[in-house]
């Protein structure tokens, strides 16, 4: 179904619509609508326990992919299951769609009003759907759903069985994974269909993976339709896998020692946020730092109880001409703390700047020229969350949660480092515009601490002489993908909590490392 070239590929709906129309140009009228269907119709079959007993309720929107589903109506009916198609379209608009009414209305299909998509929900005269494809709207849509649809959409996401999305889920953005909404702001009620799965045509969209759509999406699956690979452009947005930092994860040879795995320098800690710089320091040791210096802009602890290998210091006393520099844990805003980002900003050394080093670089344009002309000396990774971006670019955070992916390239483009917008479906950008959606991570992450830890395991990387980009994508990953574990072993994700994160991370980095292509242990 899927070409494995395009398994992590994400395109922007007008790559999409230029891979189509390159396509459709030596292809007979209605064949992608008749690839659609019958791919939809067998990820359909794929969900369905007992097809004997199957009740699938089909939405059919006005556009083509109301005639996507129709298609799969069509062929699920031919296939001797009992369809139910609720039709929202007077009439069906593209000649494709006109062409699929016409065959599903020679099908044995069940046409049906709004009123019995409820009662078809389970009733003593009925049993329950037992699945739902959603075909009202796709990546075409530009505006909020009318009333009509609204009433639709709350009712499906009402239901209690699988939804499967034709492309999108009806009702989110394709580009930036928003909910469709009124011009302006969106408001609180702004619907979207919440589908536990979603069969992407010809590629995968940004969307599906970050901002509203990982709660809208469900599990993602590619369907290409079959289309000639000579028609698909180099993405620009990737899925972040391992395969993007592969290069990087190499056993740790014999003959080593501590000086070979780097030295990282983390700086923060005002008064009463020491705490911001040892969940840090400790999350660079675990990700594999040879030596962890925590630096002090407040007076330093004698030492970590907990972790006493970790060397404790005033920031004023580090070495900032080797190893990788993190700045921003708890640092606060104070003289010391302008200080030694400005201070960091002219060393020959990587930098992560997190939390208070990026406020302080948001108010003080002397500081930002800094960053963004120091190209020479060592990369710059950038990780602000929403509000924080925010003040950097003089927007709002409703402005950059619209659009996450151009937030982030403007970051990257504007101060010429690495950008991690952490978020749902964190994305990294590039100075050059390319860019990559983050799958791993929960809601456990939502808790005071996490950014920090997600610092210590970007400087720990850049120590140990990862690539900067890699460095971004592995640690990002590695940061999500350990809430992941902890959550399975039933730890949240209510309640986890940050100091938690960093012997997980060491887990799943050594699991990946034995994993990897190529390695004794996975027998290659």
């Amino acid at each position: 179904m899927t070409d494995p070239h395009t398994a992590t590929a994400l395109y922007s709906v007008a790559e999409i619509r230029a891979i189509e129309q390159a396509a459709l140009a030596g292809l007979p009228p209605y064949t992608l609508m008749q690839r659609a269907g019958a791919a939809a119709a067998a990820a359909a079959r794929r969900l369905i326990p007992d097809s004997q007993a199957a009740r699938i309720l089909v939405l059919a929107g006005p556009g083509n992919n109301g005639g996507d589903a129709l298609e799969a109506a069509c062929d699920l009916s031919s296939g001797g299951l009992e369809v139910s198609v609720l039709l929202m379209a007077h009439e069906q608009q593209a000649d494709d769609a006109r062409r699929a009414l016409q065959r599903a209305q020679a099908c044995a299909i069940d046409w049906i009003g709004f009123p019995q998509l409820s009662a078809g929900s389970g009733t003593s005269a009925a049993p329950g759907w037992t699945l739902v494809l959603d075909g009202l709207f796709g990546i075409g849509l530009q505006r909020a759903l009318a009333p009509e649809y609204r009433a639709v959409v709350a009712a499906v996401n009402a239901l209690d069985c699988p939804i499967l999305a034709l492309d999108i889920a009806s009702g989110l953005n394709a580009d930036t994974g928003g909910i469709v909404s009124a011009p302006g702001k969106g408001q609180p009620g702004d619907p979207a269909v919440r589908a536990t799965h979603t069969i992407s045509f010809i590629g995968a969209k940004p969307g599906l993976h970050t901002c509203d759509g990982r709660d809208h999406s469900g599990q993602v699956q590619i369907a290409d339709l079959a289309i000639d690979r000579q028609f698909f452009t180099a993405p620009r947005v990737i899925l972040n896998t391992p395969s993007g930092f592969a290069a990087s994860l190499h056993p740790r040879v014999q003959n080593s020692h501590k000086g070979s795995f780097g030295d990282v320098s983390i700086v923060g800690g005002a008064p009463g946020l020491a705490g911001a710089v040892i969940l840090a320091a400790r999350a660079a040791a675990h990700t594999g730092a040879g030596r962890v210096h925590a630096g002090f802009v407040d007076q330093p602890p004698a030492y970590d109880a907990m972790h006493p290998e970790l060397m404790c210091r005033a920031a004023a006393s580090l070495d900032f001409g080797r190893g990788a520099i993190a700045l921003g844990p708890g640092l606060g805003e104070s003289r010391e703390a302008h200080d030694q980002l400005s201070r960091a900003l002219h060393a020959q050394a990587n930098l992560v700047l997190d939390a208070d080093a990026l406020n302080l670089l948001a108010a003080e344009p002397g500081l930002q020229q800094k960053l963004s002309t120091r190209q020479r000396l060592g990369a710059a990774l950038l990780t602000p969350h929403p509000l924080e971006a925010a003040r950097l670019l003089g927007i709002d955070t409703v402005a950059v949660q619209a659009d996450r992916l151009h937030a982030a390239r403007a970051l990257a483009q504007r101060f010429q480092a690495i950008v991690i917008l952490k978020g749902s479906g964190t994305v990294i950008a590039r100075p050059d515009g390319f860019a990559a959606v983050n799958p791993t991570g929960n809601p456990a992450l939502a808790t005071a601490g996490s950014g920090d830890v997600l610092t210590g395991i970007c400087a720990a990387l850049l120590a140990q002489h990862w690539q900067p980009w890699e460095a971004a994508l592995g640690a990002v990953w590695l940061h999500g993908a350990a809430a992941d574990y902890l959550v399975e072993q039933g730890v949240g994700p209510i309640g986890l909590c940050a100091g938690e994160l960093a012997p997980a991370v060491r887990q799943v980095f050594n699991r990946l490392i034995e994993n990897r292509p190529g390695s004794r242990r996975n027998g290659n």
